[in-house]
């Protein structure tokens, strides 16, 4: 890159020293700049593998970019990009932090899209469960390779035949994980999008020391493109996608991940859902280990003893709050390891190792403050990509739940670009949906270990989800058979984080009911085949909700730092302490007196911890209904066995 820049400085000086400054000679300057450019960057393409520059040559000839760029991460680089989406009034930097910037998307483009993201095999089983008669499955959507590559390649279809006129392909070879971790895996994304360049800088290990390590036999490919070539249409926004083309396809047998139309979050960033958690959880059922949706952070007590703990949690239902968790018991101390996806495998010595393959925060901004997740907005006060969310004309950002930060006398432009903003329109500031993207090194409480290529060992799983009646604030499966049962009927109240509108509950599963790269009830027996295997030391696993509320419509539980005391009871119950759980029709509940609430005031914890007779009834009857509807005859004995018994000792209480 360094070379590259001398080169075209060179060219600069050379023609301003005998050519006259005229429109007519910028251009044939500039002509001749990307003459240069384009011919480095050939010789940078033959330089690669032969499997890696088939790959660039094939998707070149598809899609006819333009000009070919080879991405090496660099910091000249990443300005070089951030200054293009400047001009192009695509992205606007935030004057009142250091290096941040705000996007707004096309407003058709704002979510993750599960109605258009497939998983590409031979057998449609091998991807989803056989549903019920004439139920519609809803654990994931299936499409044979060649039916959808037609889709893709064909120039019937409109996508990616010539979709990169006028553009650059962009070429990043990214890292998930550690570099060196023998979890770790590398892929090459292809783009045409600068703000996934900047944005897969920040969420992976992106560039010239990835490429340097990449094995040209054994790499992720993944193709992605906005649909949008140039000249493009007017649309009366300058975010570029073609939602109407959009489709996010997984070809597991051959590692592959293709994306066209959207160029935001998950459906862009492919080393994040796509490869994190989709192809992951299909590396991870062939290579035996485990690739989930969830935080990994550390906790230490006051007496020094530490343990690590992973846990699941939908989409915008407190992840990153949890991982970045600012206790409030005295002499506690939380560390973060990762916000979002957690990759495990039990060691030699039969310890769950986890580690976390990104390496920034992709996280949903509304409701993060100072009160919520301080460490979050310590984060995100520099070097940080914001898209969707509200601008300050002070130069800063907004969105709902920063009411109470901002100065008076201060204008807010909404995240659709309308100028003084008032609550009283009745519109969000900011887009249900917008996200932070930060260097995950800013955040001020990250664990020591957290880059540790061997992993950090985990004690405890926990899953959860938004459930307003009903459920108690946290219990214990009583084995691991049970515990993977209660993971696999969790239920959640919807999120704006994908295409679901209102706040229904929703079946998901291990919160990997978007993410799953194969079959449900295939995944169930993953999970249960390790309670058979020898020499394990398999983690306790447990189920918290910080979200029940009362008769009064209001939460039982205040949350965020105050979760402390819950990870405190499941601390002791890792360390063996029997004599604070007692048993109950769901599980293992705190005994009275077992949480530590000194400090917090009136908490209804009676209610709270209630297991109503007649609720659990019809949670169990939904449960029961969701397993025969989408996995049929598909479902494991095991989770039949564990729904009868919960059906029975609720009768029985």
């Amino acid at each position: 890159m360094a070379m590259y820049r001398n080169i075209l400085r060179s060219t600069n000086l050379a023609l301003k020293s005998f050519l006259k400054p005229t429109h007519r000679i910028i251009t044939h300057r500039v002509q001749f700049q990307t003459t240069i450019q384009a011919a480095m960057n050939d010789r940078r393409v033959e330089s690669l593998g032969p499997q890696l520059q088939a790959f660039i040559r094939e998707k070149q000839a598809l899609c006819q970019p333009e000009n070919i760029h080879i991405c090496d991460g660099s910091q000249e680089e990443n300005e070089y990009m951030v200054n293009q989406m400047i001009e192009s009034k695509m992205m606007k930097r935030l004057p009142l932090y250091e290096d941040c910037f705000i996007v707004r998307t096309d407003p058709a483009d704002v979510a993750r899209v599960e109605s258009k993201t497939f998983i590409c095999t031979d057998r449609r089983e091998d991807t989803i469960p056989t549903p019920a008669l004439g139920v519609e499955g809803k654990l994931g959507k299936w499409e044979s390779p060649e039916t959808m590559r037609e889709k893709l390649f064909d120039e019937s279809f409109e996508r990616f035949p010539g979709c990169m006129k006028g553009r650059t392909m962009y070429v990043i070879p990214f890292c998930m994980g550690p570099l060196g971790s023998p979890l770790s895996k590398i892929g090459v994304q292809l783009t045409d999008s600068l703000y996934v360049v900047s944005s897969m800088r920040i969420m992976t290990r992106m560039g010239a020391e990835v490429m340097n390590r990449l094995d040209d036999n054994n790499f992720v490919r993944c193709l992605h493109s906005v649909g949008q070539p140039l000249p493009a249409p007017d649309t009366g926004y300058v975010w570029p996608c073609n939602p109407e083309k959009t489709v996010i396809t997984h070809f597991p047998a051959t590692r592959e991940i293709v994306s066209f139309g959207s160029g935001y979050g998950g459906n862009s960033l492919l080393g994040k859902k796509c490869l994190a958690l989709r192809l992951g959880s299909v590396m991870a059922r062939d290579e035996g280990w485990f690739a989930e949706h969830m935080l990994i952070m550390g906790i230490t007590n006051p007496a020094g003893e530490k343990r690590y703990i992973a846990a699941a949690f939908p989409s915008a239902c407190g992840k990153t709050n949890l991982a970045m968790l600012n206790p409030t018991l005295p002499g506690w101390k939380a560390e973060c390891v990762g916000d979002d996806i957690a990759w495990m495998k039990f060691d030699e010595n039969g310890v769950l190792r986890a580690i976390n393959p990104e390496f920034g925060f992709f996280g949903v901004a509304p409701g993060t403050n100072m009160s919520s997740n301080p460490n979050a907005m310590k984060t995100v006060t520099k070097n940080t990509v914001f898209t969707n969310v509200a601008e300050r004309s002070d130069g800063g950002f907004f969105w709902e739940g920063l009411e109470k930060e901002i100065p008076p006398n201060v204008a807010i432009t909404d995240w659709l670009g309308n100028e003084n903003w008032s609550k009283d329109s009745g519109k969000p500031a900011a887009h249900p949906n917008s996200r932070f993207c930060a260097p995950i090194d800013q955040c001020p409480v990250m664990d020591p270990a957290w880059e540790d290529p061997a992993g950090v060992p985990i004690s405890a799983l926990i899953f959860g989800g938004r459930r307003p009646q009903g459920m108690p604030l946290v219990y214990e499966a009583f084995n691991w058979q049970h515990g993977v049962f209660v993971a696999s009927s969790m239920r959640s109240e919807a999120t704006a984080a994908a295409e679901h509108k209102g706040k229904v509950i929703m079946h998901d599963p291990f919160a990997m009911r978007p993410f799953f790269g194969y079959n449900f009830a295939n995944y169930i027996k993953h999970w249960l085949s390790f309670e058979d295997k020898p020499n394990l030391q398999l983690p306790k696993i447990f189920h918290v909700n910080w979200f029940r509320k009362g008769s009064n419509g209001k939460f039982l539980w205040p949350g965020f730092g105050e979760n402390t005391r819950v990870l405190d009871w499941i601390f002791r119950r890792c360390d063996g302490q029997e004599d604070i759980a007692t048993p109950s029709p769901i599980g293992l509940l705190p005994k009275p007196d077992a949480l530590n609430l000194e400090g917090l005031g009136k908490i209804e914890m009676e209610e709270l911890m209630s297991v109503p007779k007649e609720y659990w009834l019809d949670e169990v009857q939904a449960i029961r209904k969701y397993f025969n509807d989408q996995l049929s005859t598909d479902v494991p004995s095991q989770i039949t066995q564990e729904l009868d018994n919960l059906e029975e000792r609720v009768k029985q209480s």
